[in-house]
């Protein structure tokens, strides 16, 4: 391989940044709706105008904020078009999954819910009109191998069978096969 030839590999995701409004906006939504804690702010460094606000989505990583007081929640929904977010996506317990959409519309935000297949989603939108989605997998990954894996193994035997989509049958296969190599 010549040295051009390379790539960069990346190791994950480290962190999104989002286009917010005001401070106050988004600490009541990331923090006081979807329970991220609110970690620490700064100036956003490329835009002195601008605050910085850094929230922990549960894994450590991080869910940032640019706001300006100067800002409204724009309400509207967000830009689909090539080059945009479409949405963001947070996993959650089978639970909190339950509980969620009650939950929701009691703070009078309106969900979608759908069956993926190989997940639960239910969508709903930030104050300035950005669709998230709460996640919650149809399966429990086995020790020693990652979600990624199971759903690469489904995957492939969806592809075999000729099916449209990922099933309960695909993953139970997909998690045997795992087990047995």
């Amino acid at each position: 391989m010549t040295r051009s030839d390379s790539r960069v590999q990346v190791q994950g995701l480290h962190h999104v940044t989002i286009v917010g409004s005001t401070r106050q906006s988004a600490i009541d939504f990331w923090e006081g709706v979807l329970g991220m804690p609110f970690v620490f702010e700064q100036p956003n460094l490329g835009n002195p105008a601008e605050n910085h606000l850094y929230f922990d989505p549960g894994d450590g990583r991080l869910l940032t904020v640019f706001t300006d007081e100067g800002r409204v929640d724009a309400g509207r929904d967000a830009p689909r078009e090539p080059g945009t977010v479409e949405h963001l996506a947070f996993t959650v317990s089978r639970a909190t999954f339950q509980l969620a959409p009650a939950r929701l519309r009691a703070r009078g935000i309106e969900v979608l819910e759908r069956d993926r297949g190989f997940m639960d989603s239910i969508y709903f939108r930030d104050p300035n009109g950005m669709k998230v989605e709460l996640a919650c997998y149809k399966f429990q990954t086995p020790e020693g191998f990652r979600d990624a894996d199971v759903l690469r193994r489904a995957f492939e035997l969806r592809v075999a069978r000729g099916e449209a989509n990922i099933t309960a049958e695909h993953l139970a296969d997909a998690i045997e096969d795992l087990l047995r190599r």
